[in-house]
């Protein structure tokens, strides 16, 4: 059990980060080959372009609300923490069923009968940001006045869902929550964030009676990418003018997360990130670690966005440090796809279940988190050095110790199931009244879902069995 911190409310609070996390994805799969073929595009443009291998989908049974509640429940339960103990709950989303009742206040419902209904916090939103503001803001709570010892609860979650194209087969859902307060295994590091705010139409959704967003694609990568560039800068800077501070670069690192919409992305952006450092070393740094890229030099970030020169070359340089540094993130973002807020988190649960503990121990983690519109943040965390029996490390590791045996289970459906699923969520969004038509005894046991929405749009829940 997750115990709160009452006692130190009166004192900065130590080590200040993520105790536990828990995560939530669909029990249902399309695999993006097979998809590929019912789709009629060449081989491997989903799997190789887009570095993607299944896509999780929901049915009509699922919304937003079910999702949270899902994974709220399972975090809880897992590592026994009594509902009373939170003193802030938030929520990271863009999937809307409401204008204006936020989800958080659809999560009181879990709490028991006479619990403690003094809460705060209520939704976020900014495409896939959102998750990232709702722990900042968690964070912030716990280090600040307001703090009354109790924990504070983060929750990230969204159905990513695209019209019939080429957008579709990067969808995905899932959820995930995070308690956070301090004496944490995943230490976020405190002074070390930097962000970036831009207007920009890459990725919005316009139309209030549609899932579906409008997406200028070429802009999006530019608008990531660009993002990318400016959190990076200034978190050097940050970084430079700590006392004792030195030069960060990749190698600063043992592992770097990004918000992953796909994975080929990805991996251009931590090309992106080496290709930042190469335009920062001085020439005698160039010679030694970057041989052959010379000629490069006069390149710049802001002409470089599409430059294919640039993109074959650092992508090849940094091969070696991707596979070792960023691939084992991308487990459930190829497996089950974007989930939008949830995305960056699912990389830190895949590396978390990737490693062996002691491979863990002791580790700087930097993490990148983009929302289209745009909101985009570079922070960084550093791992607990001790994992033995009893510590918060083991803890934290148990609750995502059957993420590998869930992706394992799921039950994969042909793409014209998948394909009549998604008609059916286009064309039962936001009826009234609605009975669902999905199955319950395809999901996982303890799902919540929905049974009905009557008339009046309110939305009724049950869990599967």
């Amino acid at each position: 059990m997750i115990e709160t911190m009452a006692s130190e409310k009166r004192t900065w609070p130590e080590n200040v980060g993520i105790l536990a996390m828990e995560i939530y994805f669909p029990s249902q799969y399309v695999d993006q080959e097979e998809l590929e073929a019912f789709d009629g595009v060449s081989a491997g443009k989903y799997t190789i372009g887009l570095g993607q291998k299944r896509m999780g989908f929901c049915s009509d049974l699922e919304d937003i609300n079910s999702l949270c509640m899902t994974v709220v429940h399972n975090l809880m339960q897992k590592t026994g923490t009594e509902y009373s103990s939170i003193g802030r709950l938030e929520v990271g989303t863009e999937t809307l069923v409401d204008k204006s009742k936020s989800v958080k206040s659809v999560l009181m419902q879990l709490f028991p009968a006479g619990a403690e209904t003094d809460v705060e916090g209520v939704d976020t939103t900014n495409a896939c940001y959102g998750g990232t503001a709702a722990l900042f803001n968690a964070l912030n709570w716990v280090e600040s006045s307001s703090w009354d010892g109790r924990l504070a609860l983060v929750v990230c979650g969204d159905i990513a869902v695209y019209a019939s194209g080429s957008a579709r087969p990067t969808g995905g859902a899932g959820a995930v929550a995070m308690l956070v307060g301090p004496h944490a295994p995943l230490v976020v590091e405190r002074g070390l964030r930097s962000s970036h705010m831009q207007h920009a139409y890459d990725f919005y959704k316009p139309d209030l009676s549609s899932e579906y967003p409008v997406v200028d694609g070429r802009l999006s990568i530019q608008s990531y990418l660009g993002a990318l560039d400016q959190c990076y800068r200034r978190y050097r800077q940050k970084a430079a003018a700590r006392p004792g501070g030195s030069p960060v670069t990749v190698d600063s690192f043992d592992a770097v997360l990004f918000h992953s919409p796909f994975g080929k992305l990805v991996q251009k952006s931590l090309a992106r990130l080496v290709f930042n450092d190469f335009l920062q070393a001085d020439d005698a740094t160039v010679a030694e670690k970057y041989p052959g890229l010379e000629e490069l030099r006069g390149k710049t970030l802001e002409e470089s966005y599409f430059d294919r020169d640039v993109e074959k070359a650092f992508m090849e340089r940094s091969r070696e440090q991707f596979e070792k540094k960023t691939r084992p993130s991308l487990l459930l973002a190829s497996n089950v796809g974007n989930m939008y807020t949830p995305s960056l988190y699912s990389c830190l649960v895949s590396l978390l279940v990737s490693k062996k503990p002691d491979e863990l121990t002791g580790t700087r983690i930097a993490l990148f988190s983009y929302g289209s519109g745009l909101a985009s943040s570079l922070f960084s965390i550093r791992v607990a050095t001790s994992n033995g029996s009893g510590s918060r490390l083991e803890a934290l590791l148990a609750c995502v110790s059957d993420v590998m045996s869930r992706l394992e289970s799921r039950q994969k459906v042909p793409p014209q199931v998948f394909a009549d699923t998604m008609k059916l969520r286009e064309e039962s969004h936001h009826l009234a009244p609605y009975q669902p038509k999905g199955d319950p005894s395809v999901l996982f046991p303890g799902t919540y879902y929905l049974t009905g929405i009557d008339e009046k749009h309110r939305r009724q829940y049950s869990r599967a069995t």
